[in-house]
């Protein structure tokens, strides 16, 4: 893969070479500072090479587990984000545990819960104490949220109905619902949990979230669309951006110094952060990449917006 910048610069005679993959430079790097440069971002690929990237700015699983216990309610959610689909609901609502099937499976979380509930009344408050459960565990997972995208965005159909979802994971809770259910039931299940289930996500997730009906005619369709868009949206939200370098994805102006390792990476002058990450990508992937690098860049060191 060929990268290029527009800068005119003259070519180095022969390609450097950095642990067996190929750097091939078509900038001028100043005496010095081209050999020590490579030899640092070799030892670096080679402590992450088997690695998956996204430990780099994880440092950790992001797994969330919360108990609740109500007068009502007896709730245990345990969600890995950095899953594989792996489904396991029962809360004895059939059709509520068919939706959380679909947020597992699409967002590629693996989703346990387990409830029991005074569903002998109605399912109201094993509805709204799952969705409150899965939001805390979210929040959980989620932890400082550095690195990852922060915004999702998907719209899926299923026949006839389409449904359109967009989040922010701001940590300012807020619902957008606009679903035009037909029916008052399917199944068993009372259509107006849906908009309930979704509010006490949001409430403490912190999540910024628009569901948004642009077509559909019969209620489970358009109910399992919004569950399935919903999936989609955040598993982009809460997927690592390698360009963010594990920063936290906001443009407030308190900055602080990231990892000593990707500072020391980064304190080398004269190099573009985004070519860095790449190269780093490359190494660790054991491919020979060719990279241009722009000598009108200075950077002493990178930084992050803090969020909170």
């Amino acid at each position: 893969m060929d990268f290029h910048t527009t800068t005119p610069t003259k070519l180095l005679a022969t390609p450097l070479q950095a642990n067996g993959s190929s750097l091939t430079t078509s900038s001028p790097i100043e005496s010095g500072t081209n050999l020590s440069l490579l030899h640092l971002l070799s030892d670096f690929s080679q402590s992450l090479s088997g690695a998956n990237f996204d430990c780099l700015f994880s440092g950790s699983a992001r797994i969330g587990e919360v108990k609740r216990v109500t007068k009502e309610t007896n709730v245990f959610v345990k969600i890995n984000l950095d899953g594989t689909g792996i489904a396991d609901s029962s809360t004895g609502i059939p059709f509520l545990d068919h939706m959380l099937d679909q947020l597992s499976s699409h967002g590629l979380f693996d989703l346990h819960v387990r409830a029991t509930g005074d569903i002998h009344i109605d399912d109201h408050h094993t509805n709204e104490d799952v969705a409150l459960a899965v939001g805390t565990a979210l929040l959980q997972a989620l932890g400082d949220r550095k690195g990852i995208n922060r915004f999702g965005d998907f719209s899926a159909p299923l026949d006839e109905a389409l449904i359109h979802v967009s989040l922010d994971l701001s940590g300012r809770p807020y619902l957008g619902y606009d679903l035009q259910i037909p029916t008052q039931r399917v199944g068993t299940y009372d259509t107006q949990l849906v908009e309930h289930f979704f509010q006490s996500l949001v409430n403490t997730s912190g999540m910024t979230l628009h569901i948004r009906q642009l077509a559909g005619r019969n209620s489970h369709h358009i109910i399992e669309a919004t569950f399935k868009a919903f999936a989609r949206a955040l598993r982009q939200a809460t997927e690592y951006d390698p360009r963010r370098l594990g920063t936290v994805p906001s443009s407030l102006s308190i900055r602080q110094p990231i990892s000593r390792h990707i500072v020391k990476l980064c304190s080398i002058r004269r190099i573009s952060y985004t070519y860095r990450i790449i190269f780093l990508i490359m190494k660790t992937l054991k491919r020979a990449v060719t990279v241009d690098v722009l000598s009108s860049s200075v950077l002493h060191g990178i930084y992050f917006d803090d969020l909170y």
